[in-house]
């Protein structure tokens, strides 16, 4: 329990702005006693380690025994907690709600009815206005039991009224409840696995789809209804690899916020969110036009006051701002230009490391690593891949395959053919037992087994007949995704060209510029 506790204490004080910082010694002088002095001094020897050490903070402060030191950590936890309560933050809907509702049971504990009705009332319209229904029962349940226990006298028909709002919330909380959890399913099955494999993984995904999606769920009007059915709709397109699906439930994601803005305020992570997936729609889709748009505003809305009012809209915002602005040089062909944006997003990732999981770490080194290998940088893109490679972790079987996939192709391009040769059996191997093995994997892996030592004009010609058979395969849905994940064409013809992968994207970007 206490190494639990020492871990989350330093998380939670390192995790505090300049300004939360500040009030907490405000807030512990006007309550603090003397006992909390230590909590104090404790507080501040936290805020300076960079890494929390024990053996170090005691050696430091010998007035904080070892005996004492679980206790303080636990006490410090909840007092910064308490200090951050007390912080008033305009932005949150459920904590303004929290703190009327409090009110309204203080004024009926003290026998004032009707002022804790008139505060329920507010509560009601408030919980009305940003659809917070939850907060909406709790409130109904509390003026049921007033008018149940107490003669108030309110209005005539009060109990059918009151009846009526609680069946109706019910069923719309419902509603909520099996469209989040599908929504939330089905994006765990994309953490997990990735998109759709085979035949197989597809009559998988849709017959849960149909099992899960409640009836009449199209027919739903409330706001969260609407948006945890956009975003298992959405999920399903993406896993599916159908991007017109994907996109036009983005788009109605994003859609919905339009037409209820002051939604954006009280779920800020869910339109970032759905800012990202437009993105991301519009940048499979190849919309050039329509996603430097969609990149500009979210940009706009990132510098905001909205965008910057919580650590987790900082953090949201930073990471898929910066893969849109990666996705947008993979669609330009401008690799050498994405280069710049390394350092930054190296910084980011170390300035958030606490809040940034795992996964969005895994996808902005394979998006570096890809940088490089299209700059012809192979070395680079190595020690990005070896990152992933290397990370123990049972995330994107699809990306550990892929990485591992240019890995070798990288090695290939450097001629270091007796490491690709033990590679090709191990990853051979890596991928059959993920179930990862497709015809575009196999007609890569039977070129680079026979490209070991060949010529040049015969491996000009073998980099011919493999574009050729995958150019064949790049419309079939099952074979995708290795499009997606490894421009293995774009490679295949700066081969055949003999210019550099960025040249072939760039010169691509061009001709639909032109076209459109």
């Amino acid at each position: 329990m206490s190494k639990t506790i020492k871990s989350d204490t330093f998380q939670l004080v390192k995790a505090l702005d300049k300004g939360e910082k500040r009030n907490f010694k405000l807030f512990m002088g006007r309550v603090a006693a003397s006992k909390d002095l230590k909590v104090v001094t404790l507080f501040d020897a936290m805020d300076r380690m960079e890494t929390y050490d024990e053996r170090v903070l005691l050696q430091r402060h010998p007035e904080l025994k070892k005996h004492q030191l679980s206790n303080l950590k636990a006490h410090l936890y909840r007092q910064v907690l308490a200090s951050l309560r007390m912080m008033r933050n305009e932005q949150a809907i459920d904590m303004q709600l929290h703190e009327q509702l409090d009110q309204a049971r203080i004024l009926y504990n003290k026998g004032l009815y009707r002022q804790s009705l008139k505060v329920l009332e507010k509560a009601k319209q408030r919980s009305r206005e940003y659809n917070q229904i939850t907060f909406w029962m709790q409130a109904l349940f509390l003026e049921k039991k007033i008018e149940t226990l107490h003669i108030t006298r309110s209005f005539d028909d009060r109990a059918e009224v009151l009846a009526e709002e609680v069946v109706e919330l019910n069923d719309r909380l419902t509603k909520v409840g099996q469209l989040s959890n599908l929504a939330l399913q089905l994006y765990g099955w994309y953490i997990k696995n990735g998109h759709v494999r085979d035949e197989r993984d597809v009559l998988a995904v849709k017959a849960f789809y149909q099992a899960h999606l409640p009836e009449r769920a199209i027919e739903a009007e409330g706001f969260y209804e609407r948006l945890y059915l956009y975003q298992s709709q959405a999920w399903y397109g993406f896993i599916l690899q159908d991007f017109l699906v994907y996109y036009r439930n983005c788009q109605r994601w994003v859609d919905l916020f339009e037409r209820e803005p002051q939604m954006i305020r009280a779920e800020p992570q869910h339109f970032i969110k759905g800012m990202h997936n437009i993105l991301n729609a519009h940048f499979l889709l190849r919309n050039d036009k329509k996603f430097l748009h969609e990149k500009n505003r979210f940009e706009a809305f990132s510098n905001s006051a909205e965008g910057k009012a919580t650590i987790n809209s900082r953090v949201q915002c930073f990471v898929y701002l910066y893969l849109a602005k990666l996705n947008r040089h993979f669609l330009a062909g401008s690799f050498s230009e994405g280069l710049t944006l390394v350092p930054v997003i190296e910084e980011g990732l170390k300035k958030f490391a606490l809040h940034i999981d795992r996964h969005r770490t895994l996808v902005f080194y394979y998006k570096i690593a890809c940088l490089f290998f299209g700059c012809g940088d192979y070395n680079q893109a190595i020690t990005y891949l070896n990152k992933i490679i290397h990370w123990n972790a049972d995330l994107r079987s699809d990306l550990q395959c892929y990485a591992r996939m240019l890995h070798l192709i990288a090695h290939f391009e450097l001629g270091n053919n007796s490491i690709i040769e033990h590679q090709l059996k191990s990853l051979y191997r890596f991928m059959s037992k993920m179930e990862n093995l497709s015809t575009v994997e196999l007609r890569i892996f039977d070129f680079l087994r026979n490209a070991i030592g060949m010529s040049r004009a015969r491996a000009r010609s073998a980099f011919q007949q493999l574009h050729e058979q995958l150019k064949e395969l790049e419309g079939r849905p099952t074979e995708s995704r290795s499009f997606m994940y490894l421009d293995i064409v774009s490679w295949l013809e700066s081969k055949i060209r003999k210019v550099p992968v960025q040249t072939v994207i760039a010169d691509r970007y061009r001709s639909r510029s032109h076209a459109a």
